[in-house]
């Protein structure tokens, strides 16, 4: 018996059934769970299986505390343990699907939230939990089915709402899309996706008229969300609106020309009179945008001309094609596992009669050696890439190619020739099936045949590479 019996019952009385102290023992851990100290409710979840290893909810909260830390082996065979003490137990067979997605054992995953679903038809959570699955495999049309099938039993479940507008939104169709994706500030800062900002004005979703009104656009979430989306800056003004918009300190000297602005700020700074607010990413649904009516231009970002002449100035004459790469994103972003890719596996495909410049301000550690080794990529001081300087570098490059993450959008909207290498699934904003994308004409489309093999889309840029010049 644990030392713990010698405060919960007199030592040197009987010995607690184990019933008795199970349910001490776990009354305990589920406070030490409730105080986040993980590792002393695993203790207590150990001694009280040992009190009693028959009780299943044991071994059930035992490998949520596994999971937790991370220990999803373990979590896994205490789930296991749990549902052959108890058959009908639908919550350890949706956690198991959890972990089972997390191992990337899909199969096992899918079949795991259909049997919570089929013990408990009204679990609203396997519901969400089997159409997050279905939307990373790409099986949009069948998510959105079990994310309605979860709103039917919770209509107020705001998470099921926000990832039910992705699938929409992927699919184009846009009207409901935008709508749901308005749901997204219920759980904002869980999400990653920003902070909800509330201010004494009024919030602006198009219904009110905004002409002679001082209206503030302010971002919410990424760097290249902002810069996607501050295009609508310029149908605000043209509503007659004066437009501020307030951006991350970053990219305050690229946007400060964008059409349309009357006044920039930079985020935390103090803020001009307004009468209207409204989020970048709130701005489709104000606008009403389909995909046919989406603010495309050729360009809509401009660069210092003295930027771009020093960078000239800089690269020397041009001997080569001239190609920008961006191979590797945020490490924080959710997706970032699938659309990072080692330089290692991206260099050995690289054409070797072109020049190639480093575009990104990190490099990791572990892409660092592939760098060093290369002799065809060119890498700058980090202190030598700011937004605005990287904006500039883009304008001298032939042709950038990267995968989805900020640079993508950047080029876009400077109107540079782009090639974006994709993932399957992809994140929304690329569509279903597409080469081309609707958001910005100057961008090419490679998307993978199966998630995570890169090696064709790879071998097809190289092919396209040496046929582009």
């Amino acid at each position: 018996m644990s030392p713990i019996f010698d405060k919960l019952f007199n030592k040197n009385g009987p010995r607690p059934a184990p019933a008795q102290a199970f349910d001490a023992l776990f009354a305990q851990a589920m406070a030490a769970v409730a105080a986040r100290n993980l590792e002393r409710a695993l203790e207590l979840y150990d001694q009280a299986i040992a009190a009693d290893p028959s009780r299943a909810e044991g071994h059930y909260k035992r490998a949520n505390v596994l999971k937790d830390l991370g220990e999803l082996a373990a979590a896994m065979a205490a789930y296991d343990r749990a549902i052959a003490l108890n058959p009908g137990y639908s919550q350890a067979y949706c956690n198991r699907g959890s972990v089972q997605h997390n191992l990337g054992r899909t199969g096992d995953a899918l079949a795991s939230y259909d049997r919570a679903i089929e013990i408990a038809p009204s679990d609203a959570f396997a519901y969400y939990n089997r159409a997050l699955l279905l939307q990373e495999l790409g099986r949009w049309d069948e998510a959105l089915v079990s994310y309605d099938a979860a709103l039917a039993i919770d209509p107020a479940y705001a998470d099921a709402h926000y990832n039910r507008a992705l699938c929409l939104l992927f699919q184009g169709r846009f009207e409901p899309g935008w709508i749901a994706y308005e749901w997204r500030w219920k759980n904002a800062q869980r999400l990653g996706i920003g902070r909800h900002r509330t201010f004494k004005q009024p919030l602006w979703l198009g219904k009110e008229s905004i002409a002679d009104r001082r209206l503030l656009l302010h971002s919410e979430a990424g760097l290249g969300d902002t810069v996607q989306f501050c295009r609508y800056a310029t149908l605000c003004a043209a509503r007659g609106a004066t437009v501020i918009l307030e951006v991350p300190e970053p990219l305050l000297d690229l946007l400060a020309g964008l059409e349309g602005v009357s006044q920039i700020v930079a985020h935390g700074s103090p803020l001009p009179f307004f009468d209207f607010h409204c989020p970048l990413m709130s701005l489709p649904h104000a606008l009403q945008t389909t995909v046919e009516s989406i603010p495309a231009p050729h360009k809509y970002l401009h660069t210092d001309p003295q930027r771009v002449a020093q960078w000239h100035r800089t690269l020397g004459g041009r001997t080569r094609p001239r190609i920008g790469l961006a191979w590797s994103g945020n490490p924080d972003n959710p997706i970032d596992r699938r659309r990072s890719i080692p330089l290692a596996d991206w260099a050995a495909h690289l054409p070797p009669e072109f020049q190639y410049f480093c575009l990104q301000t990190q490099v990791r550690e572990a892409d660092a050696e592939a760098l060093d080794a290369s002799e065809s990529i060119f890498r700058f001081a980090d202190d030598a890439l700011d937004f605005a300087s990287t904006a500039a570098l883009c304008e001298c490059m032939d042709l950038i190619v990267t995968i989805d993450t900020s640079i993508a959008h950047l080029a876009g909207a400077l109107g540079r020739p782009t090639w974006v290498l994709l993932p399957e699934p992809p994140d929304w904003r690329w569509m279903r099936g597409r080469l081309d994308s609707p958001w910005y004409p100057t961008l090419k489309l490679y998307r993978q045949s199966s998630p995570g093999r890169w090696e064709d889309v790879l071998g097809q840029v190289a092919d396209d590479l040496r046929g582009a010049f």
